[in-house]
């Protein structure tokens, strides 16, 4: 299928009182995994790129950038791919360059005038090149468990954030938190739906791997639209390798190990996008 806009897919899914599930790529078989998992569940999705990801990828965008797509495009279903969590204004133009559709930039670090004045510049540059901008307000938790108290985003300023800044949609805290291993986050529902009611934007819920299916689920009727599932596919790739070369020492092919991590990553994508997407 021709590669889809994540606007297009976020504004779908907002439109049908449903989400649309937006995973993390770190290789090129997180891609693969991710595609094949929603073509199962019959689901668009979102490949996104975090700039931890081109990090990992020596500071190069352009190479799992052009690999994701290739893999979105060939899809049987509808897939966009974005670049997540950039607060380097550098890595941010080179956006429009690579193919991508959308961009989520993370000025959340600074102060509440500082991340209006940052994400005001970045969507004037974004809006300019056609690109769907993100932004986020509050703190998500970091890889430190829950979020600290006092920092969940507050309704009335998450509406004059988004008046001031023009941002297409804004990642909320909320009671999540990234690199969660286990999912014994508890959501604000309440908070959820109050943003989703005074907000023109679709919510993003980040954090989401820690968060039990039956709690996603009732955060996508509540109001949440796109939601950023990333550490759980790690988990279940890890699991998978960890049993391979736990059995038999004697494995050296990267294919004996990696085809199972692949195949568990799928799996919970695949149940993962229904969860998300049939709501």
């Amino acid at each position: 299928m021709p590669l889809a806009i994540t606007a297009d897919l976020v504004q779908r899914a907002r439109e049908a009182h449903r989400g649309v599930a937006a995973f993390n790529v770190i290789t090129l078989e997180h891609a693969e995994a991710i595609v094949l998992g929603a073509e199962r569940a019959s689901a668009d999705v979102v490949l996104q790129i975090s700039q931890n990801a081109v990090r990992f990828h020596g500071g190069r965008l352009e190479p799992v950038a052009a690999a994701s797509l290739a893999v979105a495009a060939g899809a049987q279903v509808d897939v966009s791919v974005h670049l997540d969590h950039v607060d380097d204004v550098e890595l941010l133009h080179r956006t429009a360059d690579c193919g991508l559709s959308s961009v989520m930039f993370d000025a959340s670090h600074l102060d509440y005038r500082d991340n209006v004045e940052a994400t005001r510049a970045a969507a004037e540059w974004a809006h300019a090149r056609g690109l769907f901008i993100e932004a986020e307000l509050g703190k998500v938790g970091g890889k430190d468990g829950a979020h600290a108290s006092g920092v969940r985003t507050d309704p009335d300023e998450a509406d004059e954030f988004v008046s001031r800044t023009g941002v297409d949609a804004l990642a909320v805290a909320v009671g999540s938190s990234h690199a969660m291993t286990d999912r014994s986050a508890a959501l604000d529902i309440d908070l959820i739906a109050t943003l989703a009611d005074r907000l023109d934007v679709p919510l993003v819920l980040h954090g989401s791997s820690g968060v039990p299916d039956a709690v996603l689920a009732e955060a996508v009727r509540a109001g949440m639209v796109k939601i950023n599932i990333g550490t759980i596919l790690n988990t279940a790739f890890t699991g998978a390798v960890r049993e391979v070369l736990g059995a038999d020492e004697a494995v050296v092919d990267p294919r004996t190990y990696i085809k199972p991590g692949r195949e568990q990553m799928a799996q919970v994508v695949q149940r993962l996008a229904r969860i998300v997407g049939a709501v």
